[in-house]
């Protein structure tokens, strides 16, 4: 049994704020909301990155102060996405509860402040000494638990860690159950926190932007002179559910989805982007073939773009190979491309927030920072003038150590 897929509920939150009013503001205006990370613990180089996009917004209209006291940030985070995506598909929180709602969530790194507030325990005072909350609150899956349990899910409840791409394999598995009929509704989507510590460890790395001679940090997706990209917390949940279920309810929905597919470049180390883009422009169109969808058909791409060096490049190649054939540069083109991690930062769902929004129409503002073309990529994204509706919409994620996943949306 297959059945069609609809996603009829966004809920996001970020550096932009609550709700896709405020993303599909930010992302119209294409400038990113950055606030200075607190450098007092001593763990950030004198000349590392100083900014990030920080969640800054109040979630008290989404969640109780009782409620929130045994959470660590990022289950308060998915809990506020996942009721805001309840309203905005016309159900009340936990009123549609059951063992047919399913969690699937994803994350990078998990709660990191607890995790770290944990081990400093452990180090300091001792193993008896660490706070039962914080260790309960400190795996994972916590998140994905803390949904299920504010909404009375009692269906599958998993968790996704495979980095940049774990936003889109959340909601293909949540698809998957769906069209399979294991789940009549699903919440699926990602979350993450950007503790001190875990940006200062991703600039050590030499993940992030670090300023330039303008001073400016930005991220500059596809740009010549792109050195990394912004960290971002904030969490994104969608709420899908059958056509069955939408139609018996009298409801409306956003999008539909129309395909959904992954594939593992064998070339990537375990902490970098690989080279076989190959590899993944196969797997992109046998996701474009099992929704019947020709390469030509796309008119909009989202994409997972963020700055990075390595990851812009795959990305730029992979989508060449799957859409133009590996045309040389210079050759036929791609469809407009979004970037809208050069707004919301990388991590948090922002990805997963403005694909919805583009599937729905959403305007959005020139990359932030863009200007200089890579000669190599061939790819300059979208300059934000005006575009028609679009009526099939690819969103695609790479990740560093291999991981590649993509998603395909359409009108109603």
């Amino acid at each position: 049994m297959s059945r069609t897929v609809l996603l009829t509920g966004l809920g996001t939150v970020g550096a932009f704020g609550c709700g896709g009013e405020s993303l599909e503001r930010a992302l119209a205006e294409g400038t990113p909301s950055l606030s200075e990370v607190d450098r007092s613990a001593g763990y950030h180089l004198p000349e590392g990155a100083r900014l990030a996009c920080l969640v800054t917004v109040s979630l008290s209209e989404w969640l109780s102060p009782a409620e929130g006291r045994r959470m660590s940030p990022p289950s308060k985070l998915a809990v506020a996405a996942s009721r805001m995506a309840l309203r905005g598909a016309g159900l009340d929180s936990g009123s549609e509860g059951s063992e047919a709602t399913a969690v699937f969530l994803s994350t990078a790194f998990g709660p990191s402040s607890n995790s770290e507030g944990m081990l400093k325990q452990i180090f300091l005072e001792g193993p008896e000494a660490v706070s039962p909350f914080l260790f309960t609150e400190s795996v994972a899956n916590a998140p994905a638990a803390q949904i299920a349990i504010a909404n009375r899910a009692r269906g599958p409840s998993v968790t996704v860690c495979q980095r940049e791409a774990g936003p889109l394999l959340a909601v293909s598995q949540a698809a998957a159950a769906v069209a399979s009929g294991r789940a009549e509704r699903a919440f699926a989507g990602a979350v993450d926190e950007v503790s001190p510590l875990l940006h200062a460890l991703l600039d050590r790395f030499g993940a992030l932007a670090r300023s330039g001679p303008d001073g400016d940090e930005i991220a500059r997706p596809f740009d010549r002179r792109r050195c990394g990209f912004l960290a971002g917390e904030g969490a994104t949940v969608l709420l899908l559910e059958s056509a069955e279920s939408v139609a018996a309810r009298g409801a409306q929905a956003i999008a539909r989805v129309l395909s959904w597919g992954s594939a593992f470049d064998p070339t990537a180390p375990v902490s970098d982007w690989g080279k076989g883009h190959d590899v993944l422009a196969r797997g992109l169109r046998k996701c474009l073939g099992r929704a019947g969808i020709e390469p030509q058909a796309v008119d909009r791409i989202v994409s997972g773009a963020s700055g990075s060096r390595a990851g812009d490049r795959l990305e730029a190649l992979t989508l060449r190979e799957a859409l133009c054939g590996g045309n040389s540069p210079g050759g036929p083109g791609l469809p407009p491309v979004l970037t809208p991690k050069a707004v919301t930062g990388e991590y948090g769902g922002g990805l997963l927030g403005a694909a919805v929004l583009a599937a729905a129409g959403a305007r959005f503002g020139a990359t932030p920072g863009f200007a200089e073309p890579d000669p190599e990529l061939d790819v300059v994204p979208h300059d934000g003038s005006a575009l028609p509706p679009p009526s099939t919409v690819l969103v695609s994620s790479l990740a560093a150590g291999g991981a590649g996943a993509w998603l395909l949306l359409g009108a109603p």
